[in-house]
């Protein structure tokens, strides 16, 4: 199979900055380490996929101080093939950013995986299943449970599948492959997966995270229901 590289999009797990709609249930520290965990989760499935270089495309850069306590836990990172690099997600919107990664190497012809680091369900084989199905067309897509998107697989680069595009909004993964219809591209679409953005999504945690799981329990039969986001 030919080699995809996947693109992780993160901002560093500082509190009060990352999973602001969980401070209500668990604080900005708690919220901020299950960012953390979240963060090497998603590290650790890419990379174990093997599907070519694992790129952490960082906000702010890697040399900002605000990466320091998360450097020891992300060196202990290993994979069997792939090496992980980082970069800056720069400036801009999140659609912005994400064109501005990707097309550096869809215009080199090397497909890419765009995702962050909400899904703890986003596994080494949906992720294997994804770059196969991008065999041969131009587009995969992971919708969110919430209508965002948790993955986005690219072999061409078009950039009306990041401008203008409502970040936020229920929406987000209907109106991309809106686009990608328009654009005549032929798409595979996967099963939806949970993020975790709110209280009630926290009884969705893998076994590992079960620092917080225990108390999503019990959040979950209460009335904590800020907004919810995007994939």
């Amino acid at each position: 199979m030919t080699q995809t590289r996947i693109l992780i999009f993160a901002k560093a797990p500082v509190p009060g900055r990352v999973k602001t709609r969980l401070i209500p249930a668990l604080g900005a520290e708690g919220a901020a380490r299950l960012a953390g965990r979240l963060l090497c989760h998603a590290l650790e499935q890419a990379l174990e996929a093997d599907l070519g270089p694992v790129e952490l495309c960082a906000s702010p850069a890697p040399e900002y101080p605000d990466w320091q306590p998360w450097l020891p836990a992300l060196r202990q990172l290993r994979a069997p093939g792939p090496f992980l690099a980082w970069s800056d997600q720069g400036e801009g919107d999140l659609g912005a950013r994400m064109a501005r990664r990707s097309r550096t190497y869809l215009d080199a012809g090397e497909p890419v995986l765009l995702m962050g680091t909400d899904c703890p369900a986003l596994t080494p084989h949906r992720l294997r299943e994804a770059a196969r199905a991008l065999h041969g067309i131009e587009a995969a897509l992971i919708p969110a449970r919430d209508g965002g998107y948790v993955l986005l697989g690219l072999r061409a680069f078009h950039p009306s599948l990041f401008s203008a595009m409502p970040w936020g909004s229920s929406f987000v993964a209907d109106l991309t492959l809106a686009r990608l219809r328009d654009l005549n591209w032929r798409v595979w679409v996967g099963e939806a997966l949970a993020d975790i953005d709110v209280p009630a999504d926290l009884t969705v945690l893998p076994g590992e995270m079960a620092e917080t799981s225990s108390l999503a329990r019990s959040l979950a039969r209460s009335h904590l229901r800020p907004p919810r986001g995007i994939g």
